[in-house]
């Protein structure tokens, strides 16, 4: 199925790039959150009369993440407190919801979906590196430190 990008995808397109993807991608993701419209003789028309105002939309986006991503390093280390053992063992683990709990406490709203855990929960005591990515152009890494509950 061919459709038209509203917004640059990583490892798909730019904004207005004809791509073709799978059917079920492009029914199931891509037209209902709005990233791309199926493209039609009317569609690609449409398109071309939106296309200044979706750059400036897209690089309004832009400039607000990278914003954000610089408030966040200004921040410093963000502390976590959950209950651990003697060992430094945490109680359960700290994920992406509650480092994101965390960040917005201190000031910056964000969302779990936002915080990068590669190598999944962190389960011990101590400064974890953790990456924000913002904007699809936009990745922020921070030290989330964890420290025991008392």
């Amino acid at each position: 199925m061919e459709v038209i990008l509203l917004e640059k995808m990583k490892n798909l397109g730019t904004l207005g790039a004809r791509v073709r993807v799978k059917p079920g991608y492009a029914r199931n993701f891509l037209i209902p959150t709005g990233k791309a419209v199926v493209a039609t003789a009317s569609n690609l028309a449409a398109f071309e009369a939106k296309r200044a105002e979706l750059e400036r939309a897209g690089l309004d986006l832009f400039a607000k993440a990278q914003r954000r991503g610089d408030f966040i390093l200004s921040l410093g280390p963000i502390i976590v407190r959950q209950r651990a053992g003697n060992e430094g063992r945490l109680f359960g683990s700290v994920g992406a919801a509650n480092i994101a709990n965390a960040i917005t406490e201190a000031g910056v709203p964000i969302n779990k979906s936002e915080v990068r855990l590669p190598n999944g929960p962190l389960r011990t005591v101590g400064e974890h590196p953790v990456e924000l990515h913002l904007h699809t152009e936009v990745n922020t890494k921070i030290k989330i430190s964890v420290v025991a509950e008392e």
